[in-house]
């Protein structure tokens, strides 16, 4: 009796297991189905800045810091202390102060075509995450740089068709190794005019004071005026005498040499759209000019160079987000579609990826400065994904498979932690940031000592030196790895340890897009 009692109680508990199981095997696939069913749903749109990424707030703190190293003029609440006063003359021949504005690298030129850009990069950080900026402190320093910018491109224009595009000789600037603050040599003006135009630096110049004049509309609107009117007059300028600034001025070609200046007409009329609400410039680059400059359905890289992909994702956020008057014409939506065709050129598993990177997965397009594009191709996708997400687009698709907002956002994500140390060489490529970083970056002031005594070229013992720098350029963006991943910290190896300004830039907007989540501005006005 005893035995099969205990084996009928053995089958009964037999069967109620089954039975759990079938009910829990039908949950699991209940759920999955919801999920699967639920997968071409819209993401929530963000609220307000939420929880602050730690990680990515400390290095945008760091990454602001070298537009003071940069400065020139005689700066204000100076925060470097191995950084004084300098090129206090410059524009004085002329009767001009371009005192202000920054060194383009690690040399002392002031180059207008890249400072320009770096002007209109930082513009457009502010105006999509000034909030988030703003929720760790960075906001007023971005925008005192910003202004350190346009204050001295305000002065370089000095007539409506006259733009100072060049503060002094850089063959002769390149021979020397001095800190800023001694420089004794001329510093000669190269200018663009109706004689020798350059359409592409005086559109870009026009977008930078543009995008500006939308910063400050607010909290100074007679600058935000000021800036306005240039960015009117320098474009109507470019327009109308159309040239390469580095075929009229050829001595520029070994150093900011123009590839064509179409995208430069076409960046300028988008950034004067979004700040005048004028549908000529909208219609500007809807039309011929559009169609003969846009290049629709061919991914470029965005650059101080090459300005499509940023116009194609300046105007996608005019087809999410609309505009008084506007709607998703052809020319709009081709825009827009070219915009998708640049993000799914970056996702590793898009079936239109790029082969343009690294083993490790960072982007890497060109020896020389090789961190330029990964940085600008992450902030452009994380403007993007911001846009779909507040548009509540859940989806993109790269010939036939769909990525979202947070696929999309992993990619922006991969090539930030690149830069700040997840790498092969566990080494941070932005000076000051983590444990490991350049410590002989090509920058002639970290590199002197602030107490020495040198000229023009005995200073050279100070690039020659296998000494770290003395000084540290705090948030440079050196040019970092090589596609094998190796990097050589040597002073002399400007390929890869020169940090620029308009690098710093993009740096900028991609950790301010990471520092917190929020939702994209859907008018900039």
């Amino acid at each position: 009796m005893g035995e099969k009692s205990s084996s009928k109680g053995w089958c009964g508990w037999f069967l109620v297991l089954v039975i759990l199981a079938l009910v829990v095997g039908a949950i699991v696939i209940t759920i999955k189905k919801k999920q699967s069913d639920h997968s071409d749903k819209a993401a929530p749109v963000p609220g307000p800045p939420g929880a602050i990424s730690q990680k990515y707030a400390d290095a945008l703190k760091i990454a602001i810091q070298f537009f003071d190293v940069q400065k020139s003029g005689k700066l204000e609440d100076n925060k470097i202390s191995w950084r004084g006063d300098s090129g206090l003359r410059d524009g004085s021949d002329a009767k001009v102060d371009l005192s202000k504005g920054m060194y383009d690298a690690g040399d002392h030129m002031k180059f207008g075509f890249p400072m320009a850009f770096t002007a209109t990069v930082l513009s457009w950080t502010i105006l999509e995450y000034g909030d988030q900026m703003d929720a760790v402190d960075q906001l007023e320093p971005a925008q005192d740089s910003l202004k350190w910018i346009t204050d001295f491109l305000i002065n370089a224009h000095t007539s409506e068709n006259v733009l100072i595009v060049q503060v002094g000789d850089p063959n002769k600037d390149h021979k020397c190794w001095e800190r800023p603050e001694d420089m004794t040599q001329k510093r000669p003006l190269t200018q663009v005019n109706t004689s020798f135009p350059g359409s592409d630096v005086a559109a870009e110049t026009a977008a930078a004071m543009a995008s500006a004049s939308l910063v400050f509309r607010t909290s100074n609107p007679s600058y935000s005026s000021t800036l306005l009117r240039h960015a009117k007059q320098l474009f109507t300028f470019a327009d109308n005498h159309r040239g390469l600034y580095s075929e009229s001025i050829p001595d520029v070609q070994t150093y900011y040499n123009s590839t064509g200046y179409g995208d430069e007409l076409l960046w300028a009329a988008s950034w004067l759209f979004h700040a005048t609400g004028d549908h000529s410039y909208f219609d500007y680059v809807r039309g011929k000019n559009g169609q003969e400059f846009a290049d629709w359905g061919s991914p470029t890289w965005f650059s101080w160079d090459n300005k499509l992909a940023g116009t194609q994702v300046l105007l996608s956020r005019i087809s999410f987000f609309g505009a008084k008057g506007t709607s998703n014409s052809a020319g709009l939506l081709k825009y827009r579609e070219t915009a998708e065709a640049v993000i799914c050129g970056l996702l590793p598993d898009s079936p239109t990826a790029t082969e343009s990177r690294t083993k490790s997965g960072l982007i890497w397009v060109s020896e020389w400065n090789a961190l330029q594009h990964p940085v600008a191709s992450a902030f452009l996708a994380a403007l993007y994904s911001d846009y779909m997400l507040t548009s509540r687009t859940a989806k993109v698709s790269c010939s036939g498979k769909s990525f979202t907002p947070a696929d999309i956002r992993k990619f922006v994500r991969s090539q930030a932690d690149y830069v700040l140390g997840e790498n092969p060489m566990k080494m941070s490529f932005l000076v000051g940031y983590g444990d490991k970083y350049p410590q002989y970056v090509h920058h002639r002031g970290a590199s002197i000592p602030v107490d020495a005594k040198t000229g023009c070229t005995d200073g050279f013992k100070w690039l020659d030196s296998t000494e770290p720098n003395p000084n540290v350029a705090i948030g440079a963006l050196v040019g970092g790895p090589f596609q094998n991943e190796t990097f050589i910290d040597s002073r002399n190896n400007s390929m890869q340890v020169e940090p620029s300004t308009y690098n710093s830039a993009v740096m900028v907007g991609l950790l301010s897009s990471l520092v917190t989540t929020s939702s994209a501005v859907q008018s900039f006005a």
